[in-house]
């Protein structure tokens, strides 16, 4: 598998079309379980065939059962600088519920271990809106996660896919979902609390403090281009998108007999311009009208400042400075007001 990924990235040098790679990311399934041997050797073929800037930042998702202080020492050694780690949920009921191996106290030792090997740039991730949760666990969760000051962390809402074991559970009645109404509950209740020390709410969920941006998440809300690598990866080029079988045994296969293992997608210009807006749209940086007359023509602008216009008058969206952004208000019908703005 990982000899298949040297082969990629080698291959796919001219996909995008940038001077330096910012960015390196390893996410995807459980990468921490890669010995040190092995990650080391994917970031040597990255930086043998691509420009990488020497500022680059490296990411690598984590579950906090996958680290010890040996292993943190080891990766901050070859260049790992910031760590995305799966706690889910500092209650024990959750994780039992979410069929997470570790425990709330794993969790909080694992962040606070990373803190003393010398990382500095910690995210954790966090769902809400699970069954049952009520809104003083969800407020114990948020205050156990602000004690550990760390500068970045993403929050999201329980997503019941089909054909999944809880799906089915809801189905059958057997698991009780939460309204919509304890939900928004909720996410007002920590975008609150963020906020109040200094969290900035720069993308619907994810907040950081200042200087702790991601690179990597920045890039894909900012419409920037970015090389997937592996199994199921995608990739975007501004113009095309790009996606690899899910299958190990079919991308192997794919990339040993030099045959196909993936899929493309050429968007035309109206599939550019909606993937500009649900991106953009959703950070405080909002949609840059001047780039939409620009890169889509004048037309095209009216008609977005048009329909616009209604989501102005509910306090939803507003202008500033050629931006149209989302409101505090807005951020809770962020896809509604997003797919009100494409171009159908």
């Amino acid at each position: 598998m990982l000899k298949c990924m040297q082969i990629e990235i080698i291959g796919r040098v001219n996909y995008i079309r940038t001077k330096e790679i910012e960015s390196i990311y390893f996410g995807g399934g459980t990468p921490s379980i890669l010995s040190i041997t092995e990650i080391q050797g994917l970031l040597n073929a990255v930086n043998k065939h691509y420009s990488v800037n020497k500022d680059v930042e490296i990411t690598l998702e984590c579950n906090p059962d996958d680290l010890n202080k040996e292993k943190l020492i080891l990766l901050k050694k070859i260049g790992i600088n910031r760590l995305s780690i799966g706690v889910q949920s500092f209650n024990n009921k959750d994780l039992k519920f979410m069929r997470r191996s570790h425990n709330s106290q794993e969790a909080i030792n694992c962040v606070r271990l990373a803190k003393k090997v010398g990382f500095k740039n910690i995210t954790i991730d966090l769902i809400y809106g699970l069954p049952n949760q009520t809104l003083k666990a969800w407020d114990k969760n948020i205050d156990l996660m602000l004690s550990l000051n760390i500068p970045h962390f993403s929050a999201y809402a329980l997503t019941i896919e089909t054909k999944t074991e809880l799906n089915h559970l809801v189905r059958n009645k057997k698991v009780q979902v939460l309204s919509d109404e304890r939900i928004i509950e909720q996410f007002k209740l920590l975008q609150e609390k963020a906020l109040k020390i200094g969290f900035v709410h720069y993308e619907i969920s994810n907040f950081g403090k200042k200087s702790f941006f991601p690179i990597h998440n920045t890039a894909y809300w900012k419409n920037k281009h970015y090389l997937g690598i592996g199994p199921s990866s995608h990739s975007y080029n501004g113009y095309s998108r790009r996606w690899n079988v899910s299958s190990h045994k079919k991308y192997i296969a794919g990339l040993t007999n030099n045959s196909e293992y993936f899929e493309t997608e050429v968007l035309n210009q109206e599939q550019q311009y909606n993937e500009y807006i649900f991106t953009t749209l959703r950070t405080i940086w909002g949609i840059n009208l001047n780039l939409v007359k620009e890169r889509f023509g004048k037309e095209i602008c009216k008609k977005l400042q048009k329909r616009a216009e209604k989501w102005g008058k509910t306090e939803d969206l507003e202008k500033k400075q050629n931006f149209l952004k989302l409101t505090n208000k807005g951020k809770l019908l962020a896809d509604t007001i997003a797919s009100d703005l494409f171009i159908v």
